[in-house]
């Protein structure tokens, strides 16, 4: 019977506590190399004891590489020094403006065409409301065109496109070598040739299907995006977290830290400490100075636990690391946080956006993680990985005969030839996921 009265009770308990510390040191093991740096950096901004040490970059001198390119005993041309200078900076809308400059516009044909160039996307492609358009500059359908095929009389060909069909078509316009029919197939049925309806265009147009085909190869020369050269990206690095070495010995796994700024203390603020100073910038510091401790100690927390997963990868998976990606092992996170004695989602932030440099490349530490995929050849300890079945799939499919491609249920069956057992709906599945179409699309006639 329950006590349902009034009154104070004591019980004990047990319960994992998140404090500052704990938090933050899981934060930190999630962050790649970028983001630490990006949180150490705004650490050092509002802590005074935190002073960063910023990794040294290389740099080239352009004196000292001509040297070296001459005591070897080699020739350093100019052109290979201009080379090494950055390329042009230079805009699909500045590029498309140097072509508008030498045309003789007035200042209010000028303004459309502006507006046109700023309405196009980092492809080429022109995206206006054309009601709207004709509304603000208080145009007629005919003057719009006029504009619109102006601006597609530009460099690059195909620019000002509203669709993938009009940009090819614009690229066909200025190939004096294209056949007429090629024009034909993609002006009166591009729909049904992109979706690979060949066979009913070749009855429409009472030709061999294989003259689709050449269609086909024959714009394969053109650029669907044409504005897409000049659209500026920064370049995403990777910097790998681990570095994996095999020699003589065995295989040695180390940190990499080189790009990681360091965090050092700011001795000069120490006088501050003493009985003199005013005692609230005492208290203020000895936060700081515990803050410190904390970054310092979670740092070192990370590269621990990132090392000792990494060792725990190498460790399962050696076969990799001495006979390269195809004899990748099955491996789950479960396995390895069982035997390094962390919780699963502790090993899932250790290998979140953390790469390896191993003698095969650069992988990121996820791709280690593999399910398992049921064989009829091999036992449970050499089970295969779906990185495996993955590989066999591109293979199969590389060396098929493209004017009989395999379908999934073929593949299935030579699969299952070689010892894989897994079904048509997963060689689907993988096929997506490599990016591979399906057998009527790669059909050749």
């Amino acid at each position: 019977m329950m006590n349902l009265k009034a009154g104070l009770w004591q019980q004990q308990s047990v319960k994992l506590q998140m404090t500052q510390q704990l938090t933050q040191a899981i934060t930190l093991l999630q962050y790649s190399s970028q983001e630490l740096n990006a949180f150490l950096e705004n650490k050092a901004l509002e802590n005074p004891l935190i002073q960063l040490e910023r990794p040294q970059l290389e740099t080239v001198d352009y004196k000292e590489y001509q040297s070296r390119k001459t005591n070897r005993g080699t020739q350093e041309s100019p052109l290979e020094w201009i080379e090494q200078l950055s390329v042009s900076n230079a805009t699909l809308a500045d590029h498309l403006f140097a072509q508008l400059n030498l045309k003789s516009l007035s200042y209010m044909e000028n303004k459309p065409f502006v507006d046109l160039i700023y309405s196009l996307d980092e492809n080429g492609y022109l995206h206006i409301d054309e009601p709207s358009f004709l509304a603000k500059y208080n145009l007629q359908q005919e003057e719009l065109d006029y504009y619109i095929h102006t601006l597609q009389q530009l460099e690059p060909v195909g620019v000002g496109a509203r669709n993938l069909q009009e940009c090819i078509l614009l690229q066909l316009e200025k190939d004096n070598d294209a056949p007429t029919f090629v024009n034909q197939v993609i002006r009166d049925h591009f729909q049904a040739f992109a979706e690979k309806k060949w066979a009913q265009i070749a009855k429409e147009l009472e030709v061999d299907i294989s003259s689709i085909q050449q269609v086909a190869d024959y714009i394969q020369k053109f650029h669907p995006r044409p504005g897409a050269c000049y659209a500026k990206e920064n370049p995403s690095y990777i910097i790998p977290e681990l570095i994996v070495r095999t020699s003589a010995e065995g295989i040695v796994v180390t940190l990499f830290d080189g790009t990681i700024v360091k965090v050092q203390y700011n001795e000069e603020y120490d006088q501050f400490f003493t009985g003199k100073a005013d005692p609230d910038v005492q208290k203020y510091l000895r936060e700081k100075q515990q803050d410190y401790s904390w970054v310092i100690q979670s740092l070192q927390q990370r590269s621990e636990t990132i090392l000792k997963v990494g060792k725990k990868i190498v460790e399962k998976q050696q076969q990799f690391f001495l006979g390269g990606p195809e004899k990748i092992r099955p491996l789950t996170l479960k396995q390895v946080s069982e035997e390094v004695g962390l919780h699963e989602s502790t090993v899932s932030r250790a290998v979140r956006d953390k790469y390896m440099q191993t003698p095969f490349g650069i992988f990121e530490m996820k791709y280690f993680f593999t399910t398992a995929v049921k064989t009829s050849m091999f036992s449970e300890e050499e089970a295969v990985s779906s990185t495996q079945v993955k590989k066999a799939i591109q293979k199969l499919i590389k060396d098929e005969n493209k004017q009989k491609p395999l379908s999934d249920q073929k593949i299935v069956q030579q699969l299952k030839e070689k010892g894989f057992d897994v079904s048509r709906r997963t060689i689907a599945k993988y096929r997506d996921q490599l990016n591979i179409p399906s057998s009527t699309m790669r059909k050749r006639y």
